[in-house]
């Protein structure tokens, strides 16, 4: 069992419903043009209010190995809560410009990225439609995710299986290496 993260002071606003929270994780292996992975993540957060994302609590940045070929370089994750006025679909496409602008090329499921940005949870809506699931649908398996969020907001309820952030970081089964560095 994966020990309980720390709380960290996040200052999030008093008046943050965590049934409205939109959560965004981060993840990068491949540092592209930056000095790091930690740069290149921090620059990512930099962009988002250009998009009309603004960032209302993060986490620490988490390391791990590579899933599923720990050979590839390791990476480092974190999570964000966020506040837009974008629906989910004009989120996916805001998030999908900043990963272009960082140098994120698709290609084989899960190879090296310079940068990749999952929309995790828009409130509580479920939804299935046009390439877009709600909430993701792994992130609850993922200690990079469910760990991070655990962190800033630890008493969030996934919206399908009901269970807090704190909860489901302890019993995930991908990333179990996944660390807070900072």
């Amino acid at each position: 069992m994966v020990p309980a993260p720390e709380a960290v002071s996040v200052n999030i606003d008093d008046d943050l419903d965590l049934d409205t929270a939109v959560i965004v994780a981060l993840g990068c292996n491949d540092k592209g043009v930056w000095a790091s992975c930690r740069e290149a993540l921090e620059a990512a957060l930099a962009r988002f209010r250009s998009e009309g994302i603004d960032v209302v609590a993060r986490s620490s940045w988490w390391a791990s190995q590579a899933w599923p070929d720990p050979n590839d370089p390791p990476f480092l994750n974190g999570v964000v809560l966020v506040r837009t006025a974008h629906d989910p679909h004009a989120l996916m496409a805001a998030l999908g410009r900043i990963e272009a602008a960082f140098g994120r090329r698709r290609g084989a499921v899960n190879a090296p990225r310079t940068l990749d940005l999952d929309l995790i949870a828009y409130g509580r809506e479920q939804v299935d439609c046009e390439g877009l699931i709600l909430p993701h649908p792994r992130a609850a398996d993922r200690l990079f995710v469910m760990g991070p969020l655990a962190e800033i907001a630890p008493g969030w309820r996934h919206p399908v299986l009901g269970e807090t952030s704190a909860a489901l970081a302890g019993r995930t089964t991908v990333g179990i290496d996944a660390r807070a560095v900072t």
